[in-house]
């Protein structure tokens, strides 16, 4: 089977059927993950997916922004969310787990990652981006389609949330106080992420030892719940 170059893709409209067939893949992968924790472990750290799609329009006033013609190549070469899946999780240590997990399918190529986590925005954004790609097999060729992937605690999807309206708004020149608010903001929901993780880590802790003392109990004691005595 022939494996093509997005080059050779010369139709905007079979594009963007790319894009959406490698989201649908992806956020296959995504739920499926979803249902094992759910049905097989007993934590499941995903607490929503989210799977979006730019417009047209939305990819063209982008480029724009850039600086680029509207074209498939430039698309292709400088918008990389085109096809965006959106992680949200429980605590900032389930970011780099489910990353891990992604990272190890052996399907998917991670391009790039970028770890505004450990490194933010300027702004106080913070998220944890991988940018893959997923071999999307069609009648005669495999074309491998780009995805973006955002990895968030729900903290941090607020925020973002926040942010993006407040933003939009002003159409990306809110005043500077208000900047200075959002900044403020931002540390608070870090904050409140590292102490949500140290609480979670404290409740688990207790848990363990619950069980452990439960097992020593079993140990102790015969099937009618009386103590086992040595002789």
């Amino acid at each position: 089977m022939n494996v093509k170059n997005y080059e050779d893709v010369d139709s905007w409209k079979t594009m963007m059927f790319l894009y959406n067939a490698a989201l649908k893949e992806v956020g296959t992968k995504l739920e499926i993950l979803n249902d094992e924790f759910q049905h097989v472990h007993r934590y499941n750290p995903i607490e929503h997916i989210k799977k979006r799609i730019k417009t047209p329009e939305s990819i063209v006033k982008k480029l724009k922004r850039q600086g680029h013609e509207s074209s498939i190549e430039n698309m292709v070469k400088y918008i990389n969310d085109i096809a965006g899946v959106r992680l949200i999780c429980s605590f900032t240590s389930d970011i780099y787990r489910l990353a891990e997990m992604i990272g190890n399918q052996s399907d998917l190529k991670v391009l790039s990652i970028k770890d505004y986590i450990k490194h933010p925005k300027e702004s106080g954004y913070k998220s944890y981006h991988m940018l893959i790609s997923v071999p999307i097999f069609l009648t005669d060729s495999v074309v491998d389609t780009k995805v973006e992937i955002q990895i968030r605690t729900i903290a941090m999807d607020f925020w973002a949330s926040l942010e993006h309206k407040i933003y939009y708004k002003f159409e990306g020149n809110a005043p500077e106080y208000i900047s200075r608010e959002l900044k403020e903001c931002a540390k608070m929901v870090s904050e409140l992420d590292d102490k949500m993780l140290s609480l979670n880590e404290a409740i688990l802790k207790c848990l363990e030892q619950a069980e452990e003392e439960s097992r020593q109990l079993e140990l102790l004691t015969d099937r009618d719940g009386n103590p086992i005595l040595n002789e």
